[in-house]
């Protein structure tokens, strides 16, 4: 999935993978246009010297370490501003000089997009667009041999307005530090919002998947009368069931920093908290059987993998469209999904004792016999609780794109592993999706789905 770059996509009238040749030609002798703290142009390709090694390793680190950016070669400027169109070759051989370069002179290695942009009167020739995310593995150092007066310095770049300027040894250490300080600030703020639904559904007893998604780069949701109507609106039409036509939510409200979806009251309906940063969980109960003895008392909650694979398909885009819509977040994010045989069985819950809560009902996961029904073990433990993460894309996520079923198996792989399962055979690791083995509540939705979406 292409980086986003909103401020860029509004500039150039949309997404950078799906722009024109006309609309960027366009920003001749446009003011509006000019280099930037996130926007650059060259006007020919890097030379393939020292030099030009040198000198295309600290533009891209410069945008990584900063907040993002895009680079237009192809294009010239003056003081700033684009000023003529000179197309560069779109070859092979050039976007894999860019791409070796960048993993050899750089470190860590910087992530990017290389978007070719065809002259259509011209074919193999237009602008190669570099598109690059801010970077929360940064600092990134330049380590293409020094060629100028930055021998002397710390080769650690990053803009400053239109122009590169480099770390001071204070700013380099401050960098490490965050970087080593936010994954762990992210696992805790994952717990804690997750904690927080779990305290508000703690009464329910029957087996529900919660899903949280973290993201690396907080956004800001801004709550006032006005936008909280739009985002009513908004959720009130969502689907949350893909391939399951009508809205899900009837129930939206504000929260403490967050808004509280419903679908309702009951203890059979979806729950989610949608915060103010982007962070984001949901609560779904699932689909599956409950198994009574001679006295009608439940002995045994089962769901099959499908159950639990469809659900976390679903919230996953839910989630990942709140966290870049509405928040306005991007690039990676922290994914986790966690299965509880009841919410009594949520480490977080441990604390609490009821004397009057009845017993946890044993769960497990199994598929069903076609021939009788019955439940087909593949073991015969059961798991009050299981937890699995990831880190994901949230434009793969929420624009439903191969990149969403790779994710679901990586977290439904995982998370079936406390079960018995070795992998779901549901969908693959790469991303190939076999709608016939969900169960019978949910194959046809998926099916429906991903032929829409051209995932078959």
């Amino acid at each position: 999935m292409v980086t986003r770059l909103g401020r860029l996509e509004r500039l150039l009238g949309g997404r950078l993978d799906e722009l024109n040749y006309r609309s960027i030609a366009d920003l001749v002798d446009t003011p509006e246009a000019a280099a930037s703290e996130d926007l650059d142009y060259k006007r020919d390709h890097y030379r393939k010297d020292d030099c030009g090694r040198e000198e295309l390793a600290k533009d891209i680190a410069s945008f990584a370490n900063r907040s993002g950016g895009l680079l237009v070669l192809g294009m010239a400027e003056n003081k700033g501003v684009p000023s003529k169109v000179f197309d560069v070759d779109l070859d092979d051989a050039h976007l894999r000089h860019i791409r070796q370069v960048i993993a050899a002179s750089t470190a860590p290695p910087i992530p990017y997009d290389a978007i070719p942009v065809h002259n259509p009167d011209a074919p193999g020739t237009g602008f190669l667009l570099l598109a690059v995310p801010r970077s929360p593995a940064g600092p990134h150092a330049v380590t293409a041999p020094p060629t100028g007066r930055t021998q002397t310095a710390l080769r650690y770049p990053r803009r400053g307005g239109s122009r590169t300027e480099w770390l001071t040894e204070t700013d380099v250490a401050t960098a490490y530090r965050a970087r080593f300080t936010a994954a762990s600030e992210r696992d805790q703020r994952l717990a804690d919002v997750e904690a927080e639904l779990v305290d508000a559904l703690a009464t329910r007893t029957t087996p529900q998947l919660i899903v949280t998604l973290i993201p690396e780069q907080a956004g800001d949701m801004v709550i006032d009368s006005e936008r909280f109507a739009r985002y009513e609106q908004e959720l009130q039409a969502t689907q949350l069931r893909l391939g399951q036509p009508g809205a899900a939510f009837g129930q939206i409200t504000v929260g403490p920093r967050r808004l509280i979806v419903s679908e309702g009251n009951g203890r059979y309906s979806a729950r989610a908290e949608l915060h103010r940063d982007g962070s984001a969980t949901i609560a779904v109960p699932l689909n599956g059987r409950i198994w009574v003895d001679d006295y009608e008392e439940a002995e045994l909650h089962t769901a099959e993998p499908g159950d639990v694979v469809y659900p976390l398909l679903c919230a996953l885009p839910f989630l990942a469209t709140h966290a870049r819509d509405r928040a306005a977040a991007n690039g990676l994010a922290h994914a986790s999904a966690t299965l509880v045989a009841d919410m009594a069985t949520h480490p977080t819950q441990a604390r609490v004792f009821d004397p009057e809560r009845p017993d946890t009902v044993p769960f497990r996961v199994d598929r069903i016999d076609p021939t009788t029904g019955r439940p087909r073990p593949f073991t015969l433990g059961f798991s009050p609780y299981a937890t699995a993460d990831a880190g994901v894309l949230l434009d793969d996520l929420a624009d439903c794109e191969r990149g969403l079923l790779q994710a679901t198996a990586v977290l439904a792989d995982e998370l079936l592993q406390a079960y018995g399962y070795p992998e779901t055979g549901l969908i693959t690791r790469s991303g190939e999706l076999n709608p016939a083995a969900f169960s019978q509540h949910n194959t046809g939705a998926v099916a429906q789905w991903a032929q829409q979406r051209g995932l078959l």
